[in-house]
């Protein structure tokens, strides 16, 4: 994860995607005002009027582009995954799929191919927080030579239904209520409640909603998963079904509930800050793309519809193969160009993948051309930069809002003989399309599948793979979102909905919401998977965060020391104190202190280090370090004590114990101290 600044893309070898975004670069520094139609302008401080107190005059043609242009700089926000983040990147592979499919960037070890991934939140509006509980998007789009291929995922492996023909009601259930437009980027209220009792397929999706995975810490650490089941397709025209993973480097992790909406006040833009800052230090975030593979004659030999959205390929079942790395390693240039005018469709396939029969993609194949028509005003979005493809494209296609192309010629469609039949069709053996010949028939039907009607199983499988502190975790989730819905009812129809994962999970958020505890039939499934417990994931210390709390007279050779070790390690380290600016320490030695207790927060941090010290007002200074302290041992944190500062602990609820590093005589205090910071979370500190 550690590059160095000299790796950057921004440098001499740029990837074609970068080198065709140059041309549309425009740096103005230095340089002189003119309106859109290049006409210098004398100046900007006031429109032009009749008399220094006259009325202004309508000929001022600079004023009325100006104005002009700022009240059409706002465009529709997404529907949902309106707040989103992203970054340019790359895909390198390392494993040949040419057995499996034709797609050009999944062949020959090392092919590099650019990319630009979008993280988002789903239910809350552009402005809302980055911390809420919500399904996270994880979409990327390939700039391949084959065309752009867009792979858009969530962070979770399922969805709440089966059928795109709910997806309305769905998003209509989950943003705030129409007759008080509350609550904002929240789940807890009675519509999206009602909407999960009644719709029963939605109760997997809803364990993983309840869990710690719709919380993460930040982008770098959740998985992405390509939720649908889509098809590769070989040279010969043999199909495998396929599930795509995106696994982080840095292993999976998550906030705590209470440390995720302090958080939310602290610092609305939390994850995206991470993901900005990280990629400007040089830590490029780096994730493993995995495969499930499935024969096609193996379609139906599972307990489970592979098609059915609500479901996933359990690993221990289906082992999924990393093939490749994408590293993401440069920021974005301008946030709207980019990251607000991009437009992933998961229609955007290239030659060797397709897709299934899943009702819930064949609906979304559909949707998203129809929302990016309206949200980026008209059928030439595919110009805008972001979005264009890095190969020549060439059709008959023409005129529009927007157009940027000017095509020359008189022929504007096919077949024609005035261009020679041109642009013309690419012969399949050529590389061009083709459709996997997949044999259908059956009656016009609207009905689903009885092979999509088991709702319950694969919540329960979630379930049974839990560690302990992972459901009480998702007990606690339960209380709190169904405590917050007014209408007792539809509490109790939660409650028996539920019954039908884990008898105890209903007892207990019954008891918390103050309903019924129902009689729950035991459920005959007693699988577990380990996959889907972020208990055994990846623990290291590179890119974690630390605040060294100091105050005048601090040991300024333990401190120096511990900064050194953890800078190696690749953490980061801040110095807060009672003011920004130059700490006096032992031995005539200093430290400067870039935040203070106020600017910044323990929720912030990965971890504290106490490092002992004072200010002119002890009181004040004793008081923040106990806020730190305290704070960061009820989010379950390492927490690091020196010599001196150690009488904290008996006076805070802090006692020593797993995660508390205390500096002693004879001990490598700077060892054990970055150890404990990769673990993270001591769970073990609360016994349920």
């Amino acid at each position: 994860m550690n590059h160095s600044k000299g790796n950057n893309p921004n440098g001499p070898n740029k990837n074609a995607k970068q080198q065709q975004l140059d041309a549309y670069r425009v740096n103005n520094f230095g340089t002189r005002m003119t309106t859109n139609q290049s006409v210098k302008i004398s100046g900007d401080e006031n429109s032009l009027k009749a008399g220094l107190r006259g009325p202004t005059l309508l000929e001022d043609f600079h004023l009325r582009e100006k104005i002009t242009h700022f009240d059409h700089e706002r465009i529709p926000e997404r529907v949902v995954h309106a707040r989103g983040y992203a970054a340019h990147g790359e895909f390198v592979l390392h494993k040949c799929m040419k057995a499996y499919t034709t797609a050009k960037f999944l062949q020959g070890v090392g092919k590099t191919t650019p990319l630009f991934t979008r993280f988002s939140n789903v239910a809350g509006s552009k402005g809302s927080i980055d911390t809420a509980r919500d399904v996270r998007g994880f979409a990327v789009k390939f700039y391949t030579e084959d065309g752009n291929y867009d792979l858009v995922g969530n962070n979770i492996p399922v969805f709440f239904i089966q059928d795109a023909i709910k997806f309305p009601d769905l998003i209509h259930a989950t943003k705030p209520e129409p007759h008080n437009e509350i609550p904002q980027a929240s789940t807890a209220h009675d519509t999206f409640w009602d909407f999960v009792a009644n719709n029963q397929e939605s109760a997997h999706m809803i364990m993983w909603l309840m869990s710690d995975r719709a919380i993460p810490t930040n982008f770098r650490k959740m998985e992405g998963f390509g939720v649908h089941t889509f098809r590769l397709i070989n040279a010969e025209g043999k199909a495998h079904f396929v599930k795509f993973h995106w696994k982080p480097k840095l292993g999976v992790h998550s906030l705590v509930w209470d440390e995720a909406q302090k958080i939310g006040g602290k610092d609305a833009d939390f994850q995206r800050r991470d993901l900005w800052n990280t990629i400007e230090a040089g830590s490029y975030p780096e994730y493993e793309l995995g495969v499930q593979l499935i024969k096609e004659e193996d379609e139906f030999m599972f307990d489970f519809d592979i098609l059915d959205a609500t479901k996933l390929w359990p690993e221990e079942i289906v082992p999924v193969e990393r093939i490749g790395t994408m590293t993401l390693n440069r920021n974005v240039d301008n946030v709207f160009a980019e990251s607000e005018q991009v437009a992933y469709h998961p229609g955007n396939v290239v030659p060797g993948i397709d897709f299934s029969n899943d009702p819930l993609l064949q609906g979304r194949l559909f949707s998203y051309l129809d929302t990016q028509l309206l949200r980026l005003g008209g059928p030439n979005f595919a110009e805008i930069p972001i979005n264009r493809p890095v190969c020549p494209f060439h059709n008959n296609q023409r005129d529009g809002f927007s157009r940027q192309r000017i095509d020359v010629g008189q022929v504007s469609y096919h077949k024609n003989s005035l261009a020679d039949n041109t642009p013309s069709p690419t012969p399949v053996e050529e590389g061009g399309y083709e459709h996997y010949q997949e044999r259908v028939e059956g009656h016009v039907i609207r009905a689903g599948s009885p092979s999509f009607d088991d709702h319950f199983s694969q919540g329960r499988l979630f379930w049974n793979s839990m560690a302990p502190y992972e459901k009480q975790h998702i007990i606690d989730a339960f209380s709190f979102e169904v405590g917050k819905v007014q209408s007792k009812s539809v509490r109790q129809q939660v409650v028996d909905m539920f019954c039908n994962v884990d008898s105890g999970l209903a007892a207990n958020i019954a008891t918390a919401v103050g309903v019924k505890r129902p009689e729950c039939t035991p459920s005959s499934v007693t699988e577990s998977s380990p996959a889907l417990s972020m208990k055994d994931t990846v623990y290291v210390p590179e890119t974690l965060k630390v605040a060294i709390l100091i105050g005048d007279g601090f040991d300024s050779s333990v401190i120096g020391k511990m900064v050194k070790s953890l800078r190696n390690a690749g953490v980061t380290v801040d110095i807060v104190s009672n003011t920004i600016g130059t700490v006096r320490g032992s031995h005539g030695k200093t430290a400067m202190a870039n935040q203070t207790f106020l600017t910044a927060s323990p929720v912030l941090y990965d971890s504290v280090l106490a490092g002992g010290g004072t200010s002119s007002n002890p009181a004040e200074f004793d008081s923040n370090m106990k806020n730190y302290i305290e704070e960061t041992w009820k989010h379950y944190k390492p927490i690091g004590f020196t010599k001196e500062s150690a009488y904290f602990i008996k006076n805070t609820s802090v006692h020593e114990g797993p995660g508390v590093i205390v500096e002693k005589a004879g001990s490598d205090f700077e060892s054990s101290y970055v150890n404990a910071l990769a673990k993270q979370r001591f769970w073990e500190r609360n016994i349920y």
